[in-house]
């Protein structure tokens, strides 16, 4: 991350500081000031050109450094015990732009699964401008968070560091707490969703101990392909996605010839669903940060992370648009028909028996992308946490593949537990939980850009402090909305699982200080302020030594 000096841990070696234009190389060394200052004098001097930068910078009236911190991938740590020892992620492959597409493509969409709800809520016209105009208010402003603060702090943990940079470390604990919830109870629709796609070939797994049966096989096996790498899922996810869009490619083609525009303009505003309308819209178009959680698995994420998300939002917006423009046109409406699975009736009305089959079986594939984008995200979250000590050490543990073992089998068992609720239920508890780390997410967003305008940031959203602000207000708003639409069950619900991060957060930190679990010495969040100052100190020692 550039703006900052990394300091994860008793002595963790950071090269790369990037002064102005010119590099230099520089260790960021121990918590303690003396120990700081010690091993300074250990490092070697700067390179010539330093010297000259140095006095360039110390006669500039107002002066800033701007020192890069590396992704945590390539740091070294040493344990407080002194044993060195090299993250695993060093020796894995990093996810390409392809992939990572694909990837924020399965975490926020799927396709258009889903969105039918939509259409029996408002009408066509309702339905089609809030695919259109949601994403503006909604999807952009959070791609683009996403982008600049992703690119910041490159590393896994993604969201959670934001908050606890600028809120502390309780706060990032209660932002981790929430999304990794919100995400497990997310994960857990999938294998239901699934499930319902094939219950009409196979009537068996619709209900009873078959179907418990199933979704325990379904989530084992996909468990294991994350268990493998994120590679693999990756790739597994350009795959499906390609499978998953193809189908209403074709519907579109075919169905163009049967359109009737007049039925996309047809509305009742006395008869709309608002909360279902909202909810849907909101659970079909958010999650744009959830990549951000495993940005250190990205192969040069200051680059990669920006465009991956841009390519993505596109992708997402036309894969809901197209189907839904094809759907409402083509076929006469009944609002009452619009619901989860209808687009394979629609399919079959337009292109017959064998389309029905091709979307039923896109649909169940889809669901499987979504359900391994979004452990990989859960998982990689708790492994961040881990490194920052949040979380006991052993959930920094990784396989031979370089996954988060110990992340994937939480957010598995979360996902069984969870998988007895009902879809409108998940949705909506989902949606709350989800809410309330979004405002901690741009409350963090705007503190860092007051507090630190001055950081360096790989990717910049080209508005001011003011703008910023300006752009979280529409969608603060709808957080306000969706929040004030929820159930009194889903609110109590969400509320109490709110109410049990508040108490886990200190009952590990008891039970750190008592030694009964081992967490990892990189507690220490970097603060922006610091990091300038000792770097600064460190330039200073370096170039003033004779």
């Amino acid at each position: 991350m550039e703006g900052s000096a990394e300091n994860r841990g008793p002595r963790a070696v950071t090269k790369g500081g990037e002064v102005g234009d010119r590099t230099v190389e520089c260790a960021v060394l121990d918590v303690s000031k003396q120990t700081q200052v010690e091993n300074c004098a250990a490092t070697p001097k700067l390179p010539n050109h330093c010297n000259g930068l140095h006095q360039k910078l110390k006669s500039t009236e107002n002066r800033q450094a701007s020192v890069s911190m590396r992704e945590i991938s390539d740091a070294e740590y040493v344990s407080v015990g002194g044993e060195e020892r090299s993250p695993m992620s060093n020796n894995i492959k990093k996810v390409s732009v392809l992939p990572l597409v694909f990837l924020i493509f399965y975490e926020v969409s799927g396709g258009p699964f889903g969105v039918e709800d939509s259409v029996g809520a408002a009408g066509p016209l309702l339905a089609l401008a809030g695919f259109l105009v949601f994403p503006l208010i909604w999807s952009v402003p959070e791609a683009l968070i996403t982008a600049e603060m992703g690119t910041m702090f490159p590393e896994n943990g993604g969201y959670v560091v934001w908050v606890s940079s600028a809120l502390g470390p309780f706060w990032g604990f209660q932002q981790g707490w929430m999304k990794w919830l919100s995400g497990v109870i997310d994960n857990a629709l999938y294998p239901v969703l699934f499930l319902d796609y094939l219950k009409s070939a196979i009537p068996a797994i619709g209900g009873g101990f078959p179907r418990i049966i199933a979704v325990l096989i379904l989530t084992v096996i996909l468990t294991y392909m994350n268990f493998r790498g994120l590679t693999i899922v990756g790739w597994v996810a350009v795959l499906l996605g390609i499978f998953s869009i193809l189908p209403f490619v074709v519907m579109g083609v075919i169905g163009i010839p049967k359109l009737e525009p007049s039925r996309w303009l047809e509305v009742d505003l006395h008869n709309v669903n608002w909360n279902l309308y909202l909810n849907t819209l909101f659970w079909n178009l958010n999650y744009w940060d959830s990549i951000s959680t495993l940005a250190g698995e990205v192969h040069n994420p200051k680059k990669t992370l920006p465009k991956a998300l841009f390519y993505a939002l596109i992708l997402v917006v036309v894969a809901y648009f197209f189907p839904l423009l094809i759907g409402t046109g083509a076929v006469p409406v009944d609002r009452h028909l619009w619901t989860d699975g209808y687009f394979s009736d629609i399919a079959k009305i337009i292109g017959g028996v064998w389309l029905r089959w091709w979307i039923q079986g896109a649909a169940a594939m889809s669901n499987m992308g979504m359900f391994v984008a979004e452990m990989s995200s859960d998982s990689f979250q708790l492994l961040g946490m881990a490194e920052r000590g949040m979380l006991p050490e052993f959930f920094a543990h990784r396989s031979r593949y370089g996954t988060p073992l110990v992340g994937i089998l939480f957010s598995a068992s979360g996902v069984l537990l969870l998988s007895w609720m009902s879809f409108q239920e998940i949705v909506a508890a989902e949606n709350f939980l989800y809410c309330f780390g979004m405002i901690l997410e741009f409350i963090a967003f705007i503190l860092i850009r007051i507090k630190h305008p001055a950081a360096s940031r790989p990717f910049k959203i080209p508005v001011g402090t003011v703008g910023a602000i300006l752009m979280c207000v529409p969608p603060t708003i709808l957080i306000c909305v969706v929040l004030v639409l929820s159930s009194v069950k889903v609110m109590l619900v969400s509320l109490g699982a709110i109410a049990i991060g508040f108490m886990i957060e200190p009952c590990l930190k008891h039970t750190e200080k008592k030694g009964w679990l081992k967490f990892s010495t990189s507690t220490d969040l970097p603060d922006l302020n610091v990091a300038r100052q000792e770097s600064d100190a460190i330039i200073d020692d370096q170039v003033l030594r004779p």
